[in-house]
């Protein structure tokens, strides 16, 4: 199939209709606009529902409603539009009813700006609104792989009975790449037995996330929890670049890990050998192929556009064996190559020293480090 010239926000919509959505709710915020407004003009040419929401409120229990009667349902936002949902996910996760959530994050806290940001990660992996429950987060890094990874979205979520969210930024939202788009699927009018369809000659379906009943309630969560860890060991995505004979690491996800990965080359024509460890599954977070990495490396860096939370997970993993170094930039301000070069050259310096060596790293020394 030939490739054609898509924008991130457009290829993302037009991948979910390729996958067969059949019902999309949204309420518009810059970046991720012209997702929904690509969502306004293809979903009624096909006959299928469209609806401008209110707010992002009304929106995501506009989806809860259309993923309980099994239809395959999404919405999607930005960053302050994303924390307004928190409770309507949350009933989403205690009702298991799948629907697939596109976060393109923008600077913050609070309103911020438009400009690109990664401060969603807590919001995502951590929160996600109240409970113990934890969505399946993919963050892709080109807008191919937003296609792809939207593609498959709908298979894991009605697979597991849960969110699935997307979590792209405002720099892939808004740029333009070539894309192969996969083929259109036809959509099943087949329901899962779970769903509620209306009653005819079989027994009545409840679909709650209120248990009363605090023994009930707990059931309920261990089955959750069961779940959890099915996703945990059958989801972890990740990509490894230049990593088997890598003395030093560089972590990054989305965005940064693109950024990154030039920053590596840098660092390999200048004869520091490292690579790149790149998070495609943020939660379930790939954490024993990065562990395996680790336990061969000198020193770590990892490189965000947040204060440092994916830092966290890092640091969980790494365990204090190796110095970790962190270069974070914030409020939509996107790290250049040579900044990461220029800490990947920090590591192997102050390593070098450590290992008795006087000689100078053939990179610059400006550091970034917050």
């Amino acid at each position: 199939m030939a490739r054609e010239l898509w924008k991130g926000n457009e290829a993302l919509a037009e991948a979910a209709i390729r996958a067969g959505v059949e019902a999309f709710f949204g309420y518009p915020i810059t970046p991720q606009t012209e997702l929904l407004e690509y969502m306004a003009r293809r979903m009624p040419e096909l006959g299928r529902a469209f609806l401008q929401a209110e707010s992002e409120i009304a929106a995501i229990n506009m989806v809860y409603g259309a993923a309980c009667a099994g239809a395959r349902a999404m919405t999607s936002s930005s960053s302050p539009g994303i924390s307004l949902m928190q409770e309507g996910l949350s009933y989403i996760a205690g009702s298991e009813t799948p629907c697939v959530v596109v976060d393109i994050m923008r600077g913050g806290p609070g309103l911020g700006n438009i400009q690109p940001g990664q401060a969603d990660y807590f919001q995502l992996t951590r929160s996600a609104g109240h409970g113990d429950f934890h969505p399946l987060v993919l963050a892709p890094a080109t807008v191919q792989e937003a296609v792809d990874l939207t593609y498959i979205s709908f298979d894991l979520a009605f697979q597991y009975r849960t969110i699935v969210i997307i979590a792209g930024d405002g720099a892939l939202g808004q740029m333009m790449e070539p894309v192969e788009m996969p083929p259109m699927r036809e959509i099943s009018q087949e329901r899962p037995d779970w769903a509620l369809t209306g009653v005819d000659d079989r027994p009545p379906r409840t679909i709650t996330s209120l248990y009363l009943d605090a023994d009930e309630l707990e059931r309920t969560n261990l089955r959750l929890q069961e779940k959890l860890q099915r996703v945990a060991a059958n989801e972890q995505r990740w990509e490894s670049y230049m990593t088997d004979d890598a003395e030093f690491l560089v972590v990054a996800f989305g965005t940064v890990a693109r950024i990154a990965r030039s920053a590596v080359r840098t660092a390999r024509a200048a004869g520091i050998r490292v690579g790149l460890f790149r998070p495609i599954s943020l939660w379930p977070y790939p954490a024993a192929a990065l562990d395996q990495i680790v336990s061969r490396v000198q020193g770590v860096l990892v490189a965000e556009m947040n204060a440092g939370q994916m830092l966290e997970d890092v640091r969980m993993i790494v365990r204090g064996r190796v110095p970790i170094r962190f270069l974070g930039r914030m409020g939509g301000v996107i790290p250049m190559p040579d900044e990461i070069a220029a800490e990947i050259s920090h590591i192997a310096r102050v390593n070098h020293r450590s290992n008795g060596s006087n000689g100078k790293s053939p990179l610059s020394e400006r550091s970034t480090v917050l």
